[in-house]
């Protein structure tokens, strides 16, 4: 129980330290908050708990096709946000695109030969 704590602390530590940064600097913010710190601490915990590398290869490769579709996202938002949307509906716009794009992803991605 101790373990799942310390996990959803650090995580939680991550996110708030990614807001507050981005109060005081965006670009900063950004450059934080893409660094791939809660994949590695992902790939760190599933390590310690299965030490399969068959699991974590296939995981971090999964990560990597699962990046891709939510990438257009990060330029929806901000052009709706300049074409003066409202922050809620640019979000709803850009979570409903990357939804759709996942689906698409795990649809096509595997006739292409990708296990995800």
């Amino acid at each position: 129980m101790l373990y799942l704590i310390i996990k959803a602390v650090l995580s939680a530590i991550i996110i708030v330290a990614v807001a507050e940064i981005a109060k005081r600097s965006p670009g900063l913010g950004a450059l934080v908050a893409s660094l791939p710190l809660i994949s590695v601490l992902g790939m760190i915990w599933l390590w310690r708990d299965t030490g399969d590398p068959t699991r974590m290869a296939a995981h971090a490769e999964a990560t990597f096709w699962f990046v891709l579709p939510s990438l257009p996202m990060f330029l929806l938002i901000p052009g709706l946000l300049r074409a003066g949307w409202s922050f809620w509906t640019a979000l709803a716009a850009g979570c409903v695109l990357t939804v759709a794009l996942y689906l698409a992803m795990t649809t096509i991605g595997p006739r292409f030969g990708l296990r995800l």
